[in-house]
């Protein structure tokens, strides 16, 4: 079965997490895009850290709505669902 139970709509954590990570990445740039605009934000370490903080906290939430769908869905059972939730989400 594979999931489905969420329509596999936990990826868009994962999504975003990758585009936070891109910003916080590029923060410092002082490169250009294709219309001249700089790509990097210059937003402040604090700022930065809670970013950090987002893409940790979205990973961990996708990686609990995956275990959820695959127990709901029946790909795994109970027992299986926490040795994976152990192994698998993020502390």
């Amino acid at each position: 079965m594979s999931g489905g139970h969420f329509n596999y709509q936990q990826y868009h954590c994962d999504n975003m997490a990758d585009d936070i990570e891109k910003l916080v990445r590029a923060n410092d740039s002082t490169a250009t895009d294709q219309w001249g605009y700089k790509i990097g934000y210059g937003f402040k370490p604090e700022t930065i850290t809670r970013f950090k903080e987002a893409v940790a906290t979205l990973r961990r939430a996708g990686a609990m709505a995956q275990r959820v769908d695959w127990l709901v869905c029946g790909d795994d059972g109970e027992d299986n669902f926490h040795k994976r939730w152990e192994k698998e989400v993020p502390k």
